[in-house]
């Protein structure tokens, strides 16, 4: 049986900005894979039946990360420990792929444990599972109170074991896959105004616009948005 995940109309929307924004980067192979959670309501919000959708096909897809386009970790800058860090970005997880869901709104896989990528610094990359399922529920938790968040669409133990100064070593590892609006952060467009690129402040701003506001026919969208 093909794989429902691998049928998807994938929408290249952030990969189509161009390389100014993200770094293409691989996943990490792990040793094991074994799905802990599978959030099956979040399926048909994008057209999946859960019936169809196999644990195998969770495991293939976003454990062993087989794919059907590039792996994009995103860069961006912010504060860290009050300060200004311009080496941020997507340490231990990437863009897996953007969906067209059946409302019409682009939702986004984003991975995290999956590896490290050039924003990891002397990090390993990894999620622990301790810290993966405390995610799901605060995630589910959030949702059920009407607040707009990422949800948790698969978590899968990995069989290593990580050393973590705040819990209990070695700890169990996962990889966790977020369903969420999108992956773009204030500081995405931080960085660009850090190197002074208003070209491609402005190319984002109009991704932003066209795909989460629906302004793409308005000749004023800009002051719509900003309003």
């Amino acid at each position: 049986m093909s794989n429902p995940f691998l049928s998807l109309n994938y929408e290249p929307a952030i990969q189509a900005l161009g390389g100014g924004y993200y770094d293409e980067v691989l996943a990490a192979e792990f040793p094991q894979h074994i799905l802990r959670f599978r959030n099956d309501k979040l399926l048909p919000k994008i057209d999946l039946n859960p019936q169809d959708v196999k644990d195998e096909h969770f495991l293939e897809v976003f454990g062993k990360f087989r794919c059907v386009g590039p792996f994009l970790a995103l860069r961006y800058h912010g504060y860290q420990f009050g300060e200004y860090n311009p080496y941020l970005g997507d340490g231990r997880g990437f863009l897996y792929g953007q969906v067209i869901g059946v409302d019409g709104q682009l939702y986004d896989f984003g991975t995290k444990g999956s590896g490290r990528t050039p924003y990891s610094r002397s990090a390993d990359g990894r999620l622990t599972l301790k810290g993966g399922v405390r995610e799901v529920l605060a995630a589910e938790m959030l949702h059920r109170h009407g607040v707009c968040t990422s949800r948790c669409l698969s978590l899968i133990e990995t069989g290593e074991g990580l050393w973590r100064g705040d819990e209990p070593s070695p700890a169990r590892s996962c990889v966790m896959v977020r369903f969420s609006r999108s992956r773009i952060r204030f500081g995405t467009f931080e960085r660009l105004h850090f190197f002074q690129r208003s070209d491609l402040t402005k190319k984002l701003l109009d991704h932003v616009i066209n795909y989460y506001y629906h302004l793409k026919k308005q000749s004023d969208r800009y002051s719509f948005f900003y309003s």
